[in-house]
């Protein structure tokens, strides 16, 4: 196997002064290599199976035994989405993995790249995953001993893989384009090496082709980089389409985000045929009277809506609030947030009226205090003072500022808005007592 290159915050060459060939570092502890092949071995057992287990095999070893445990623990809650409990297993995983290989081991830096990848996609907890992801990074860039075999190289790239994913995704979730698109260049980069020495089949990665090129695309939207995204999620398409079939689920997002992309390229027919083949997946998967059927119904209304297609986006925007109202619910937030969208474009194309009754009728006795609620009742009591129907306006968003209180608080920008509004109503003299 060739030398491997751990790539670094520097730009990546691959040179000798980044090669992976230095010596353990002193504060890393001497691990038995059996010891090291009988953990690997119980991490890979079943969940079944750790019952039939009690001691190691080395009686003066416990921790490397509660390790390998906690593994096959971790392993299984991941399996089973359960997010906490999984977390608990593998942040026990990097403190008996820094008793049993030491500090500066790179079985450390994959718990620790293993924790950080688990609170990223169980949890999406982006500030997390990258504290322990950059503990991982920093682990391995110290430098690690590769006079080892080939599988422990295999399973060192692996790892860093899984670093840089992780780094990536999270600056992506915190909208950080720049460094988002870096962290996902260095996991690209790495893949193409490991084509390059024929090594990419040999390693099991906990991330594919698809989820790069995904990921590569939401960091280019995020740099408002439009062209290059719609190349990345295009390869991130085919991959499905080739692995699931032109129906599957996972295209539905992809598309949106191509629609994004092309919206962005001041491309909106474009947008529209990708969110039409959005849709068209949704309603086969779901039915088309599904509340992900409604979702996607929704952002085609709001892209016709966009480019002036007023027949069109009427239609989408009825049919996704009517499937939101028949399996959500009237009261449902999502129900009240498709109302609000579709009063808005009503108001903007001069339908005040149509706006107003479809508000109306969307506000029950029963309906609870949120965001959609103080929306609808801005809206209505905007339409109102329009129309010189200052009293029964006034009363409307003085209940919209009630909730507001409730929902944002006294200093958010919106209640301070709808405040200085009525402020203002009220010093006018044009509202009484």
């Amino acid at each position: 196997m060739k030398p491997i290159y751990i790539p670094t915050d520097s730009s990546y060459t691959a040179d000798t002064g980044s090669r992976c060939s230095t010596a353990r570092p002193a504060s890393v502890l001497s691990v038995p290599s059996k010891l090291d092949e009988n953990i690997s071995s119980r991490s890979g057992e079943s969940y079944a199976g750790i019952k039939k287990f009690s001691r190691y095999s080395d009686p003066d070893s416990p921790p490397a035994e509660k390790l390998a445990k906690a593994q096959i623990m971790a392993e299984h809650f991941m399996k089973e989405n359960k997010g906490r409990k999984a977390n608990c297993e593998l942040i026990q995983c990097v403190a008996l993995s820094r008793i049993v290989y030491g500090d500066g081991h790179w079985r450390l830096a994959q718990a620790f790249a293993n924790l950080a990848y688990s609170y990223l996609t169980l949890r999406a907890l982006p500030a997390q995953a990258r504290a322990h992801a950059e503990s991982a990074k920093n682990i391995l860039l110290r430098g690690v001993d590769m006079s080892k075999s080939a599988e422990e190289k295999r399973e060192i790239m692996g790892t860093l893989v899984t670093i840089y994913y992780t780094l990536g995704m999270a600056h992506v979730m915190q909208n950080n384009g720049k460094e988002s698109y870096l962290s996902l260049q260095k996991v690209e980069k790495i893949i193409d090496e490991l084509e390059d020495i024929q090594e990419r089949k040999a390693i099991t990665l906990k991330v594919s082709e698809k989820d790069i090129s995904l990921a590569l695309g939401q960091a280019c939207l995020l740099q408002n980089k439009p062209s290059s995204a719609i190349n990345y999620f295009e390869q991130a398409a085919d991959f499905i389409i080739s692995s699931k079939g032109d129906s599957a689920s996972e295209l539905i997002g992809l598309y949106q985000d191509m629609a994004r992309a092309e919206f962005m390229r001041k491309k909106p027919n474009g947008a529209i045929e990708h969110l039409l083949q959005a849709h068209s997946i949704s309603q086969a998967n779901y039915r088309s009277n599904s509340t992900e059927a409604a979702q996607s119904g929704l952002q085609l209304a709001k892209a016709y809506a966009a480019s002036d297609y007023h027949e069109a986006a009427h239609r989408y925007f009825t049919e996704s609030l009517s499937a939101y109202q028949s399996v959500a619910g009237p009261d449902d937030p999502r129900t009240l947030s498709a109302c609000v969208e579709f009063s808005k474009w009503l108001v903007q194309i001069g339908k005040k009226q149509e706006a107003y009754k479809l508000l109306q009728g969307a506000v029950g006795t029963d309906t609870e205090f949120n965001e959609e609620l103080a929306e609808i009742l801005s809206i209505m009591g905007s339409i109102c003072l329009a129309d010189g129907k200052i009293q029964k306006g006034y009363k409307l968003l003085k209940r919209c500022l009630d909730i507001q209180a409730a929902v944002y608080g006294s200093q958010h920008s919106k209640t301070k808005g709808t405040q200085h509004l009525l402020t203002t109503l009220k010093r006018s003299g044009v509202v009484g007592d």
